[in-house]
């Protein structure tokens, strides 16, 4: 059993709380203060962003802090060395990859797979590579024990969701809106229509991200998702809290997980 799969095990009907930062953002050491500080605070699953020029799918807050890291000259390597580092205090807590593919593609799908698997990573998901155009980077993955999580938006088609569902592990990244990142226009009625209809497809936990601001909105959609994705607004609180970011978000993410409990 995969560390994602023994983490919903163990939660049972409880939901996991997943918080996404960009490594680097402000800087390396600062980013394992932060993921220790979340595990420590109540986060379930950490998700990593792999900092790249051109985030399409993010919002302002995110893209400002993959430019902070980029200036930094995070690499993807350095996303892995974090990983690496993180394992050797904290060898349960999931960690999935966010990114896009152009990294991923210029190291190697083979070799990027074999070095994620060794360092402790339990996921990836690639925004930009759709079931159609993901087979290599799938087959590496899993012949290496590296779940690969797959995007569902609001306009994902019945077959296209079948077949994601084939393909599958970890958990499903359900986009609860249309848009990017870090959107204000969040319809929890809708989302939870939708996860009901995507429950007759998808047998493995659903995690829902994009819109969750507050511990309102978290409430609200741990009602009806196994999973609550935040990024944004964990971002946005390292860009407020410079010097003091491993606190200020430590103190979010215990908001967000009361309210998920």
């Amino acid at each position: 059993m995969s560390r994602i799969q023994q983490t919903f095990a163990v939660l049972g009907n409880k939901k996991a709380l997943i918080p996404y930062i960009t490594v680097g953002d402000p800087d390396i050491g600062a980013t394992l203060a932060i993921m220790h500080s979340m595990v420590e605070n109540g986060a379930d699953i950490l998700e990593l962003g792999v900092p790249f020029s051109d985030p399409m799918a993010d919002g302002p807050t995110i893209q400002r802090a993959a430019e902070r890291a980029l200036v930094n000259g995070v690499s993807l390597r350095d996303v892995l060395d974090v990983v690496r580092r993180f394992r050797e205090t904290d060898t349960q807590t999931p960690v999935v990859l966010m990114g896009y593919l152009n990294p991923i593609h210029k190291m190697g799908y083979r070799e990027f797979a074999q070095e994620a698997a060794k360092v402790g990573v339990d996921g990836v998901l690639t925004v930009d590579s759709p079931i159609e155009t993901i087979d290599s980077l799938y087959r590496e993955l899993k012949g290496n024990g590296v779940d690969c999580i797959f995007l569902i938006a609001p306009t994902t088609t019945e077959g296209r969701i079948k077949t994601i569902a084939q393909f599958a592990g970890g958990f499903v990244y359900y986009v609860s809106l249309k848009g990017v990142t870090g959107a204000a226009s969040l319809d929890t009625d809708e989302v939870s229509s939708r996860i009901e209809y995507l429950r007759q497809y998808i047998d493995i936990p659903i995690g829902v991200g994009f819109g969750i601001s507050n511990a309102e909105s978290a409430r609200k959609i741990g009602r009806v998702a196994d999973a609550v994705i935040v990024g944004s607004r964990i971002v946005k609180e390292i860009e407020n809290n410079t010097g003091n970011e491993a606190a200020a978000v430590g103190a979010l993410v215990k908001e967000l997980k009361d309210a998920v409990r």
